[in-house]
């Protein structure tokens, strides 16, 4: 009875470390990555699909689209956030597609750097527009104040383009506040990882 036993543990123990041998950790090099150039510069975005896997897929759906080409950033306030993807040059609003589920987790913080998706008080309602915060911003986390946001991935290179982006003069324009006087666009969103 004692050698069943011994046999059964040893056989555990080895299934177990079969298992966390064949499990790879999520590193920087592993994960997906997109160059953003915009008119004030280039900055690089890493993606966290380990973290937000239907968010990333959206995300790069419209990457791979072309979707972004053109838009600005539209939203642009100092000390908080600058938030982009779903207007072009003339505040016209681009159709997108069905909006994605809110993915946001109490570990994944919307830290300086960090990038997020923007949506309505409904938080299923996110589709293509994002926004990287400029500070940490803990009253977004998921669970601080409701769902929080989706952050999705980080800036990896460019934070100072993020900062330059984000001391733009601002003004209303057609109902929106804080809109950059001098337009900036994102000339393109590009994979890395091809």
């Amino acid at each position: 009875m004692t050698n069943l036993i011994l046999a059964g543990l040893v056989s555990l123990l080895f299934t177990s470390s079969a298992i966390a041998d064949n499990t790879t950790p999520v590193t920087d090099a592993s994960l997906p990555k997109v160059a953003i150039l915009t008119t004030e510069g280039e900055m690089e975005l890493l993606l966290r699909p380990d973290l937000a896997p239907e968010t990333v897929k959206n995300f790069l759906a419209y990457v791979d689209a072309g979707f972004y080409d053109g838009t600005v950033f539209h939203r642009v306030i100092p000390g908080f956030m600058i938030q982009g993807g779903g207007y072009d040059r003339r505040l016209s609003k681009k159709q997108t597609g069905a909006p994605v589920k809110n993915e946001a987790k109490p570990t994944a913080k919307n830290l300086r750097g960090s990038v997020a998706m923007a949506r309505t008080s409904d938080p299923d309602s996110a589709t293509s527009q994002f926004f990287i915060n400029i500070v940490d911003n803990a009253f977004l986390n998921a669970g601080v104040r409701g769902p929080g946001y989706t952050v999705f991935g980080k800036i990896s290179a460019g934070m100072g383009v993020v900062d330059a982006i984000a001391n733009q003069a601002t003004t209303r324009q057609k109902g929106m506040a804080d809109v950059p006087v001098e337009s900036v666009v994102i000339k393109s969103i590009r994979r890395l990882d091809e």
